[in-house]
């Protein structure tokens, strides 16, 4: 695939946010997993408890008190998203046409959350060892990266086309670029991997 040809360099804070120690917090209005939607009136305190006996099970009683289940109606194709600032898991409500997929969605994404409160404030990637320890600790040892599930595609079209000016493979893109990014084939035969801007990409079209 072209895009596994660039080689991109982002530059920004690589800090997580630290955990916070607000306590546990009372008793919520009870959210209906049959009307999903995307505001807090939608959280599933069912999944909720579910994800904090796990976590207390863990050991990580602290973070159990903080996590918060809900529908997020403007998920399209991911079966779920974990915010880890927010101690948030957000669940596609379409996981209600495949019920027997809501659990290890819902596992899924408490390792990620689960991965970084080990960490701390140490950088993990979304997927690394980090993640898959805590997959086999939450009982989902074999959990794949992405679902397969029949969700639909959003086909978006890639408006932006980039070329290396060494070898002058294009490189179609979803949106602009903002940053430095190279070929990395060029940079791999001509500077050992390492970025070079002599291949930088440069927009052609839009």
């Amino acid at each position: 695939m072209p895009l596994l040809r660039q080689l991109e360099f982002a530059f920004g804070s690589t800090a997580v946010a630290g955990i916070g120690d607000p306590g546990c917090l009372g008793a919520f209005q009870d959210a209906g997993v049959t009307d999903p939607g995307y505001n807090n009136v939608d959280r599933n305190l069912d999944l909720e408890e579910t994800a904090r006996e796990l976590l207390r099970i863990l050991g990580a009683s602290k973070l159990a008190c903080t996590i918060r289940v809900e529908w997020n109606s403007r998920l399209k194709t991911a079966a779920g998203r974990a915010d880890y600032c927010k101690k948030l898991i957000s669940l596609n409500p379409r996981l209600l046409e495949h019920p027997a997929e809501i659990d290890r969605t819902l596992r899924h994404e408490l390792a990620h959350i689960l991965a970084q409160f080990r960490a701390g404030r140490g950088r993990i990637l979304p997927h690394g060892d980090e993640w898959r320890a805590a997959c086999r600790d939450l009982g989902i040892a074999d959990e794949k990266r992405c679902h397969d599930l029949p969700f639909p595609a959003r086909a978006r079209a890639r408006r932006y086309l980039y070329k290396c000016p060494h070898c002058k493979c294009d490189f179609h893109r979803v949106r602009r670029i903002r940053r430095a990014v190279a070929c990395l084939a060029c940079c791999r035969a001509h500077n050992g991997g390492e970025f070079d801007a002599r291949f930088r990409l440069r927009l052609v079209s839009v």
